[in-house]
């Protein structure tokens, strides 16, 4: 039997048990439109055989994930057995600052929906400008 250093996953199968894709399939779709890198490698066939120490970068709809391969795994399991597979290397993002010159000055409201009062002097602001 082949030490832990030898043994090798599909990759789509690797992206299932680590519950990056939901399906197998969807797997595939992300190797196929070529949203996974190893190595920086671009790769485009799912069959592709990955290993541990692999460093993979996942580019999703909103986020890009960069996860190094601690295990390969044998089943899905849940989300906190799934989190042993790898270690996750993304850089944090920090949440927005607004520091836009509008929300220093106070003229765009952010405290939700406008009341009645608020509405109609909105109404009464684009009137003006239409005229």
């Amino acid at each position: 039997m082949p030490n832990a250093a030898e043994q090798k996953l599909r990759i789509d199968k690797w992206l299932w048990f680590a519950r990056v894709a939901k399906t197998r399939t969807l797997a595939k779709k992300l190797v196929t439109n070529g949203k996974i890198r190893v190595d920086s490698n671009k790769i485009s066939s799912a069959s592709s055989l990955i290993s541990c120490g692999q460093v993979l970068t996942i580019t999703l709809e909103r986020q890009i994930l960069i996860y190094e391969i601690v295990e390969l795994g044998t089943s899905r399991g849940p989300y906190i057995q799934a989190q042993l597979l790898y270690s996750d290397l993304s850089p944090k993002i920090d949440p927005v600052v607004k520091d836009d010159k509008a929300f220093m000055d106070g003229t765009i409201a952010t405290e939700g929906r406008p009341d009645k009062r608020q509405r109609r002097q909105l109404q009464a602001l684009k009137q003006e400008n239409m005229l």
